[in-house]
């Protein structure tokens, strides 16, 4: 898949051998990623489990049982979901379990909504705001590869025959080109951006 991303924002489409990921802070390098656990949003949910289950260790925390046993298990469902949507091979699927995941990061920050207003839980305020900001950021990056994934034609990577690798290929090769002649015809120098006269 390609996630064009900047900011902690994604974006996909599905290539033929794993997920490529165009980084706008390297001037929209493709980086492709094979397993779910490279991709940036899952390591971004699998920290947010991690300091949830921290912060749910506290006293104060651990003393209301159910509520810390549904937080758990909403902030683990996020990096869950996107690894099982990750591997089922198909956008349509991914993008159930794409919004299964934003729905629980949804529910993990109602909850410590709830946590906020609670004269209980007064002296975790910085470890609440310190998950809310993180889970508002996944809820971005998720949000963003949702909306690229359904503008995407491509189905999925069950879907994939050499005539479309073939197909993508040409395309991706067109595009470098037409990039490389439209620096020429500025008067650049491929690969630089500089214009030739500056080049030493």
């Amino acid at each position: 898949m390609v996630f064009p991303f900047g900011c902690g924002h994604f974006a996909a489409l599905l290539d033929w051998c794993g997920f490529q990921i165009q980084d706008s802070r390297f001037k929209r390098r493709t980086v492709r990623y094979e397993r779910f656990e490279q991709l940036p949003v899952w390591q971004d949910s699998l920290k947010l489990a991690l300091a949830t289950y921290a912060m749910a260790a506290q006293p104060a925390v651990q003393r209301q049982r159910s509520l810390r046993d549904q937080l758990e298990r909403a902030a683990l469902s996020v990096s869950n979901n996107i690894a099982e949507g990750f591997e089922r091979g198909t956008n349509q699927e991914l993008l159930t379990f794409l919004y299964i995941a934003r729905g629980s990061a949804g529910e993990t920050r109602s909850m410590l909504c709830l946590l906020e207003r609670m004269p209980a839980f007064s002296n975790l305020e910085s470890e609440i705001l310190n998950l809310k900001s993180r889970v508002e950021s996944i809820s971005r990056q998720l949000g963003a590869w949702i909306r690229t994934l359904r503008d995407s034609e491509l189905k999925g990577q069950r879907y994939v025959t050499e005539k479309t690798r073939r197909v993508t290929q040409a395309r991706q090769e067109r595009e470098e080109f037409l990039k490389k002649l439209e620096q020429i015809r500025k008067g650049g120098s491929p690969g630089t951006g500089r214009p030739e006269t500056e080049k030493t």
